[in-house]
């Protein structure tokens, strides 16, 4: 994406910053995006894999600004992402992580957090280097969101909300999760103990089904020994593509961003559609499923319960209070704009913006000057 490409992007709210990090020595290329810190320093994730790109880096940083405020958080939105394949050897891993942590020592507008390709132990190696990090492992202070599903917990208060606009309950609903990461397991976790019954799944290297329903469980386990999806033996095995078609009754997409977008959307046989990962769907997609009359929750509302969780940890609050506090604010935010959606007949993420930026921009009326008067800083 070039320098000038960015400008499309740019509105009255960010971005404020993009700086871009390469350090050969150690193999590290990266970029840092900050979109906006009208309501205080940005809290967003650091991302890993080997074909993220600023123009993606820089949407996520907006749907951090939005997620945030929809949150009613301290913080602005900002995203950072690392070229790499996550799986690399862990020596490796470190250097560069800790490489890239050293090289924005001094941006404090922007704190670190765990996304897809790192976790815990990575944050880990920020905070040695230089302490301005949340998502820690417990053992050094931390709430630590991978392990106890901050995300998924919340998508599954979200589900909750959703149903009464809904003509299905959650006992019995066949759900599919695109994605069983961090954010899909934890979500298939909390769901099934209330009584869905997950009947598909993908990973990165493939998908399987089960009519009757796959042991949550048993993928969890199998996940954790270093196995794929694939690998369930009481399943029938399909590419990841497929799963678009399953027949279910909550969908659930988990992984990267743009997966359903307007030329796969029509293939989508569910009822609800609850954005785990963000940016999953293009904006024209959530419009075909509104005409089709299918529920789409938008991102910065249903998986806000690791922001949530984040900022709790930084403020220094225990386990057992950010998750209240993820249940607190994922049912009210959730209320509110499918209320809207109801009242007055508009999309679901036009509800959830309206809502978001109504914060921000109070926020920023409260600030001395504009803080993207003068356009994007590269550096």
């Amino acid at each position: 994406m070039r320098m000038k490409d960015i400008f499309e992007f740019a509105d009255e709210l960010g971005p404020l910053k993009v700086i871009h990090v390469y350090e050969p020595s150690v193999n590290l290329r990266a970029v840092l995006v900050v979109d906006n810190i009208a309501r205080g320093p940005s809290l967003g994730g650091v991302r890993m894999a080997t074909d993220v790109s600023v123009e993606e880096c820089v949407r996520l940083a907006r749907a951090m600004t939005y997620k945030n405020s929809a949150a009613g958080l301290p913080h602005g939105g900002g995203k950072a992402v690392l070229y790499g394949d996550p799986k690399m050897a862990k020596v490796e891993k470190e250097k560069m992580i800790r490489a890239l942590a050293k090289v924005l020592r001094n941006e404090d507008s922007y704190i670190f957090a765990p996304d897809m390709g790192t976790d815990e132990e990575c944050m880990a190696w920020v905070q040695d280097e230089i302490g301005r990090v949340v998502g820690l492992p417990r053992e050094i202070g931390g709430i630590p969101l991978d392990e106890i599903g901050a995300t998924g917990f919340g998508l599954s208060h979200a589900v909750d909300v959703a149903l009464n606009y809904c003509d299905f309950q959650l006992e019995g609903a066949r759900v599919v999760v695109q994605g069983f990461g961090a954010v899909g397991k934890h979500a298939a976790r909390y769901l099934s103990q209330r009584g869905a019954v997950l009947v598909a799944v993908a990973d990165s290297r493939g998908a399987i089904y089960n009519p009757d329903g796959l042991d949550v469980q048993q993928l969890i386990a199998l996940k954790a020994a270093g196995g794929f999806v694939g690998d369930y033996p009481e399943a029938r095995k399909m590419t990841g593509d497929d799963l678009l078609d399953v027949a279910c009754d909550i969908w659930i997409p988990a992984a990267r961003p743009d997966v359903i977008h307007e030329a796969n959307v029509h293939r989508l046989n569910t009822r609800l559609v609850v954005e785990g990962a963000n940016i999953p769907l293009t904006h024209g997609a959530e419009r075909i499923l509104h005409e089709r009359g299918i529920l789409c929750l938008p991102d910065f509302i249903a998986n806000a319960g690791g922001v949530i969780c984040a900022a709790m940890e930084y403020q220094g609050a225990s386990q057992v209070a950010a998750l209240a506090m993820i249940e607190e604010k994922l049912r009210a935010n959730t209320e509110q704009v499918l209320a809207m959606v109801k009242d007055r007949d508009m999309l679901p993420r036009e509800a959830a913006m309206e809502m978001a930026l109504g914060r921000l921009k109070k926020a920023m009326s409260y600030r001395r000057f504009s803080l993207f008067s003068s356009g994007p800083k590269f550096i």
